[in-house]
């Protein structure tokens, strides 16, 4: 819109202020729709994948089969959000100091699920890591709810203690 307005207005040359970042930003910034868009087909894709592997679990090989498809939806549902907020700020905020670890634990449960599924080939080594994957995950999906961890933990104490 600022380049139709120059033109029209006599003036095709960019603003001084406006440097080289805050034209390559105005040449690839996605609109909210296109966000938006980009978003739900993503994390909807990123769901029907983990869904998809539950049905794997019924052939042969099939725990293998689960453990890459769930593990695949779960990191295309979690990139989903940096059509949201950008993929610059969204590592940004994965790597906080208030999610650091359960992001290292997150994008490790992911490396090992895969490993034993797809190089070991031990379906119950990758069952344990699935059931880690969706603590991690969990955990981390706490962290951006305000005082949920610690809803979490007091709940849990009180039914351990």
């Amino acid at each position: 819109m600022d380049k139709l307005r120059r033109v029209l207005g006599g003036n095709d040359s960019p603003d001084e202020e406006s440097g080289i970042m805050s034209q390559l930003n105005e040449t690839t910034t996605l609109s909210w729709s296109t966000r938006l868009k980009a978003f739900l087909f993503c994390f909807i894709l990123g769901i029907l994948l983990s869904f998809l592997g539950s049905f794997a679990l019924f052939l042969s090989r099939g725990l293998s089969v689960f453990a890459v498809f769930y593990t695949l939806g779960n990191i295309l549902s979690m990139a989903s959000t940096c059509f949201l907020m950008g993929p610059f700020n969204q590592i940004k905020k994965m790597f906080a100091s208030t999610r650091a670890i359960a992001t290292i634990l997150v994008i490790a449960s992911f490396v090992l699920t895969l490993i034993a599924a797809l190089v070991l080939h031990n379906a119950i080594l990758a069952l344990v890591f699935i059931i880690i994957q969706s603590l991690a995950m969990t955990w981390y999906s706490l962290s951006y709810i305000p005082y949920a961890r610690d809803a979490v933990k007091k709940t849990f104490v009180a039914c351990i203690g």
